[in-house]
């Protein structure tokens, strides 16, 4: 009897179990960089679909000889090595074998560190002439498991407030190994500019590779020279504007760069000044500012298969318009308007937005600004802050339930910093703005990393308005002195975040309030981008263990030069791109006012060991075909 009363109550408990999320296949990602004395820092990747306790054997050959193994029993506890006895003037190639229940199975690439080699991996570039490298994602565009970047040139760009002529947005794809595998040329009907063009690079469809999202135009070249719309149409004004013409939406192959499909950009610009409001300075125009303020993302809104979002205006009107890819086909899955029952969600944009699961659900939220857009389309909740530059989301207090949002606030007012619950948009907390900027606004920028060990949870502080030094996850004041605030990137080997501002990586000294430099690119001749944003091409875990790589580009713009730490580490994780929140801040990354990607579960000093996520991964290429697992 007793049993049976257990049994039925088991039955009636709830309990909750999502289907598992479609994602890429990856290899191993091992990379060999010199660690500056003369040996070889060697890393790999260990994959949330491994057992925590996935062992390995690493195998190196010396100037294309035998390969021979370096470990004398499995090395179990991190996913590096140190190769003391690697001599830099020798040639050395290195492959990592995973051991599950007793059997080896080697590892499809290999990684070749050739004798004095720098200390970043070189990708030649061929840039047009008078442009520049600007921001990069990356994405498995051949589904061999391995990443090729995809890179905007940039040439010359204006910003939505300034008139004048730019140059089209061109994008390359490249291989690791520099290769160009095509141009895209948006054509003189996209103005160039940070937030005009959003590029999405993900496996859309589920068959292994990943395809690129654009806004597109009359003009517009895709990779094999072949023009979308009407080539002889010209709708720049005297201005430099574009504020007539057909406005369209395309997915390219990501393997040719072939335009496989378009279709018309939603929403349309309809009234030039139709997209003021509450956000911001609260102003509006008709010249053409607000109107193209675009956003973009992927989310997972069936919680199995990505959907992808394309946006537009952030400082009143806002639209969000939810896209499916499949058998060669867009279908329009939902579009979130403020205009149609939302009043009070207008205006609460950003010019950065995040993905994640804030519910508990297993589908991903949209969390843009000080609103979030429910997986079916409707409006979640909406603070009423009002329009901001800066947005971090993570469990950055794991002392509360769920994921918490740390943002800004631009207009003048008593939440220049402010804390929220990403479930309910409860503010926690917020600071008033003490002092206008120039232009008589809040911050421009906020961070949200664990930095300080003595206090759980994520530091916060924000950069402008009089709102100065170092807050816990709380909102306690720990400190006087503010970070560099701007990114940050995991790089040494503690589980504590590192600060990266433009081209260096420092390590924040919490007793005496001062950074102390890790690295700075600028010694190998790099240079960060975008102004005063300051930011690398991409800042990602691309390659290597669980720590980040990080990409720049050189002062000639005629290369990429990608970082790797060669820092030991005693923490063995799974890649931080098989977490699902963490991969999809990738996606975003580029998007206007570039934000640094957070996991989704806390990452920081007393955490515990990463929860594997619920995926399915998509098998690798075979015979054009690819299967899930």
């Amino acid at each position: 009897m007793n049993k049976i009363l257990v049994y039925l109550v088991i039955l009636l408990v709830p309990v909750t179990i999502f289907s598992q999320r479609q994602m890429e296949y990856l290899n191993r990602g091992i990379v060999a960089m010199p660690d500056g004395k003369g040996h070889a820092f060697v890393s790999w990747r260990m994959l949330a679909t491994d057992a925590d306790n996935v062992a390995f054997n690493l195998y190196r050959s010396v100037n294309n000889g035998k390969a021979v193994k370096v470990n004398a029993k499995p090395i179990t506890a991190v996913t590096s090595w140190l190769d003391e006895k690697a001599d830099s003037t020798q040639t050395y190639t290195y492959q990592v074998a995973a051991i599950v229940n007793g059997k080896e199975t080697k590892d499809a690439r290999s990684y070749t560190l050739k004798a004095a080699a720098p200390a970043y991996i070189s990708i030649p570039l061929k840039t047009p002439a008078g442009y520049a490298p600007n921001d990069a994602s990356v994405g498995d565009l051949d589904g061999d498991g391995t990443y090729e970047i995809i890179l905007h040139q940039a040439g010359k760009g204006k910003d939505n407030s300034q008139n004048g002529i730019t140059d089209p947005p061109i994008f390359q794809a490249y291989t690791l190994e520099g290769k160009l595998l095509w141009e895209i040329n948006l054509g003189r009907n996209i103005r160039e500019g940070a937030h005009y063009t959003q590029f999405m690079v993900y496996d859309l469809d589920g068959d292994g590779r990943a395809e690129i999202a654009m806004k597109t135009a009359d003009g517009t070249v895709d990779g094999q020279g072949k023009v979308i719309g009407d080539s002889t149409k010209h709708y720049v004004n005297n201005n430099g504007r574009i504020l007539e013409g057909p406005e369209y939406l395309t997915i390219f192959d990501g393997r040719t760069g072939a335009a496989l499909y378009t279709t018309d950009y939603v929403p349309l610009r309809g009234r030039i000044d139709g997209w003021g409001g509450t956000g911001g300075n609260g102003h509006n125009d008709s010249y053409g500012n607000r109107v193209d303020r675009f956003l973009a993302c992927v989310a997972y809104l069936d919680g199995v298969h990505p959907s992808l979002v394309m946006c537009r205006g952030y400082y009143g009107r806002s639209v969000l318009a939810a896209w499916d890819w499949k058998d060669n086909k867009l279908t329009q899955r939902w579009v979130f308007d403020t205009e149609k029952g939302y009043p009070d969600f207008a205006g609460q944009g950003n010019h950065n937005l995040t993905v994640t699961d804030v519910d508990g659900d297993g589908k991903d939220e949209i969390i843009y600004g000080q609103m979030t857009v429910d997986d079916d389309g409707k409006g979640m909740y909406t603070t009423g802050i009002g329009h901001a530059d800066a947005l971090h989301v993570s469990d950055l207090d794991p002392e509360r339930p769920g994921k918490e949002v740390f943002s800004t606030q631009e207009r003048f007012g008593d939440a220049g910093a402010n804390f929220r619950d990403a479930k309910t948009g409860e503010v926690i907390w917020k600071k008033a703005s003490v002092a206008a900027g120039e232009d008589g606004e809040g911050p421009g920028r906020a961070c949200a990393l664990d930095i300080d060990p003595r206090y759980k949870g994520y530091e916060c502080w924000v950069a402008g308005a009089g709102i100065k030094g170092l807050f816990d996850c709380k909102g306690n004041k720990i400190a006087e002195k503010t970070p560099p605030c701007n990114m940050g990137i995991y790089w040494d080997g503690d589980v504590l975040s590192e600060i990266l501002n433009a081209t260096q990586i420092g390590k924040w000294d919490y007793t005496n309030s001062t950074l102390t430099s890790l690295l700075d690119a600028r010694v190998y001749n790099c240079q960060h981008n975008n102004g005063t944003k300051s930011n690398p091409c991409l800042s990602a875990d691309m390659l290597g263990d669980w720590r980040e790589e990080v990409i720049y580009r050189t002062s000639d713009n005629q290369e990429l030069r990608i970082f790797s730490t060669t820092i030991p580490t005693t923490y063995k994780f799974y890649t931080l791109m098989q977490d699902p929140q963490y991969r999809l801040s990738i996606v975003w990354q580029n998007v206007a006012y570039n934000q640094p990607p957070h996991p989704g579960f806390y990452m920081g000093e007393g955490m515990p060991l990463p929860p594997h996520p619920s995926i399915s991964i998509i098998e690798p290429r075979k015979n054009d075909n690819a299967k899930n697992k």
